[in-house]
């Protein structure tokens, strides 16, 4: 089977991926990757080279790249500086590499063509002129931002892939879904520390992701001041990790975090980078708390911490009921009327935290959530539609 993958983010290319938070470009290059390695023959398209052993077909970035030179500024630099003309540059590629792999399989290049991130607007009306299937994967909630609410009702005829369960509900009931295939990790990537090595004196919760007020950052510390207020001499830290926004623009970070951290059993650790950083982390954390408030299409970092054999507590927000077995390899907490009242259901779950098996975490992981079976599963979903 020849696929086509078109990634067509601009953020898609090693010129950029090193300085920004862009998942679908790991989970793009695995599945690529894997694919190929599966018997398949992969193109992958992405706006820049990426670094990858498959065929990848890039866009032309010159004139892109010549107003960022008139401007002496770069990529992330215009879209601070100007987002409204980075966005007009930025969906002129786009276009242009949509239109490069619908037109490679319309000369029978490509069996199928799979549009895999969120400038399927671009590519959503000109499937119809491409005359091999072409199925669509979104990374947000579908109703996330306005102009997907407007534009996916129109072509729910479409092929589908939902990266969970809880990703459908933001499309019509009729949506024409092709399969749910959760995401996927190396199986090699995260090894599982069944006994934590805590070096230090005081055992810790993690906290990874950005610091935004929808992933519930605030939720989290307070969780911990609770059980730490019930739980004297037995305290436990919470290790924050991941990127925040101090900005004009994003107040919540000056305002309702940095207050929070005079707590000494509260800590900022910055942002991580490397896969090392992050194994050490999450494996040596008693769990890895998600306090998201807003439908979670998935949630990476807690397929991560399974690897790791770190148990995960989250809130009942979107599909993160569906990655954690209650009681099997973390909590799920249910949000509450009143904020305090769901804080203190997190404060609950931090602490039958012990009751959960690490080992049962990485067997989960397993089992679920592996790039191996990722790969696998979108194998069949092509061949259903080719």
């Amino acid at each position: 089977m020849k696929i086509g993958i078109v990634v067509p983010h601009i953020f898609m290319q090693r010129d950029i991926l090193p300085h920004v938070i862009f998942s679908p470009a790991p989970l793009a290059l695995e599945l690529a990757e894997g694919l190929q390695a599966s018997g398949a023959e992969v193109t992958l398209f992405t706006p820049g080279p990426v670094d990858t052993h498959v065929a990848n077909v890039t866009a032309d970035l010159s004139l892109f790249r010549q107003e960022l030179d008139v401007r002496g500024d770069t990529y992330i630099g215009l879209l601070k500086k100007h987002p409204m003309t980075f966005i007009s540059l930025a969906r002129q590629v786009q276009a242009e590499l949509v239109a490069e792999a619908f037109a490679r399989a319309n000369a029978g290049q490509l069996d199928i063509v799979h549009i895999y991130t969120n400038e399927e607007d671009i590519a959503l009306p000109f499937a119809a002129l491409c005359t091999k299937p072409v199925v669509f994967t979104h990374h947000d909630p579908f109703n996330f931002m306005v102009k997907y609410k407007n534009v996916f009702p129109k072509y729910a005829h479409l092929p589908w892939i939902s990266i969970s369960l809880a990703q459908r509900h933001g499309m019509p009931s009729n949506t024409n879904w092709a399969a749910t295939i959760y995401h996927g990790v190396p199986s090699g990537r995260f090894t599982p520390v069944l006994v934590p090595e805590n070096t230090e004196r005081t055992p810790y919760i993690a906290y990874l992701g950005r610091i935004i007020q929808p992933k519930g950052t605030h939720l989290a510390i307070q969780a911990v001041q609770a059980y730490n207020r019930s739980h004297a001499g037995n305290e436990l830290t919470l290790k924050i990790a991941g990127k925040h926004y101090a900005g004009a623009k994003d107040s919540y970070w000056r305002d309702t975090i940095q207050p929070l951290l005079a707590d000494p059993f509260i800590t900022y650790e910055g942002f991580i980078r490397t896969t090392q950083e992050k194994q050490a982390f999450l494996g040596n954390a008693q769990a890895l708390i998600i306090p998201s408030t807003f439908e979670e299409p998935f949630g990476m970092v807690s397929i991560e911490a399974l690897a790791c054999g770190t148990p995960v507590i989250g809130l009942d927000s979107g599909a993160i009921p569906e990655v954690i077995q209650h009681g099997k390899t973390g909590y799920v907490a249910a949000k509450q009327p009143e904020e305090q009242g769901t804080i203190q259901a997190l404060a609950d779950a931090i602490s039958r935290i012990p009751a959960i098996s690490r080992e049962a975490c990485r067997n989960d992981f397993d089992a679920r959530f592996t790039t191996n079976r990722m790969c696998q599963e979108h194998m069949a979903a092509y061949r259903s539609l080719v």
